[in-house]
């Protein structure tokens, strides 16, 4: 029993509560320090899940692809991220949709602060955070080049940053449906490099993720102004209470303040699109490069390909002889 018990500590969930409701009791959790025990526990999980994918999937895929390095490691990239994407996305939805955060807008700031969350939003908070952390020792164990390292530690720490700023602020519901967007788009974009790897002349996804990237930015920036500009403010409890987990919804009744932070995040999101447009006109650039350069490659061999005017015989010393290596000058016939 002792040993159960110590296993319940790295397996599930920790600071669970009863809470009374209309149908009887309902068991909700909130966080504390156990829950890096947990993390812990499921940052081994997905370092072997990692391998497994790695192992039985993507190297034999190699193997008949036959990339370069560079294209081989982005290639491993690509492909672990999409098997996490298209889990996440499809686990995010069913959770926001049970709980009833998409039919009902208004939950994602009604009776904040969240403090007390269903097991499976915990749950999936957890395993987030350990898949994150885990890309860490992963660097090493996939032997990233060192050109790659500082991009890939900084995706890694702006999304620890955002799902334990929303865990631990209680904000799990906004921070969901803004995982399910991101993650919806990074899906297309690495399943559209994956392709690309296969098929360089294959961009069709490229083109699908361009519209899924600009529809999930305009919904995330339209959440932001729904939940900080209208929801937090007409919140109920204004107090600063750390205790309960109020630590900031007060700081809205502030008009400046929530227009400052709205200008943070309107700035923040047109430097992402800024990135965006000119990632795709330089797509765009190399695509019409590479076809003129081929045009070019065309009328060159057809101009080869057409015939020549040759004379009837060949030169040789300046003197044009005919095919059988005689002259093609008609001979005097001597006299008799």
């Amino acid at each position: 029993q002792v040993t159960a018990k110590t296993a319940f500590v790295f397996i599930l969930p920790q600071y669970n509560i009863s809470v009374p409701t209309a149908d009887g009791e309902l068991v909700q959790y909130h966080y504390g320090l156990k829950d890096l025990v947990t993390i812990l526990f499921y940052i081994l999980i997905a370092i072997i899940l990692h391998a497994v994918v790695q192992e039985y999937a993507l190297d034999k895929i190699n193997r008949r692809l036959h990339l370069s390095k560079v294209k081989h490691s982005k290639f491993n990239e690509s492909g672990q991220l999409v098997a996490f994407h298209i889990t996440s996305v499809i686990w995010c939805l069913y959770v926001v949709v049970t709980e009833g955060y998409i039919s009902n807008p208004r939950s994602l700031w009604e009776n904040y602060p969240h403090v007390y969350l269903p097991f499976q939003v915990k749950f999936f908070y957890l395993c987030q955070l350990a898949y994150w952390l885990h890309a860490l020792p992963e660097l090493y164990f996939q032997k990233v080049r060192k050109e790659e390292i500082p991009r890939q530690l900084q995706c890694i720490a702006l999304y620890l940053v955002h799902i334990a700023g929303a865990y631990l602020l209680n904000l799990t519901r906004l921070g969901l449906i803004l995982l399910l967007l991101q993650y919806l788009a990074e899906f297309f974009f690495h399943m559209a490099r994956l392709v690309c790897f296969t098929d360089e002349n294959n961009e069709k996804l490229f083109n699908v993720w361009a519209v899924v990237f600009v529809v999930t930015r305009l919904f995330t920036l339209t959440l932001y102004i729904l939940v900080i500009g209208f929801g937090l403010p007409r919140v109920e409890n204004q107090a600063l209470d750390p205790e309960r987990g109020n630590f900031f919804s007060f700081l809205f009744n502030n008009i400046l303040f929530r227009m400052s932070v709205l200008l943070l995040v309107c700035l923040f999101q047109a430097s992402v699109m800024w990135r965006f447009i000119h990632f795709q006109l330089r797509r765009w650039r190399e695509y019409w490069n590479e076809q003129s350069s081929r045009k070019r490659a065309a009328s060159g061999a057809k101009q080869q390909a057409k015939p020549l005017k040759r004379d009837s015989g060949y030169h040789e010393n300046g003197v044009v002889k005919a095919e059988n290596g005689t002259s093609p000058r008609t001979k005097k016939l001597k006299s008799p």
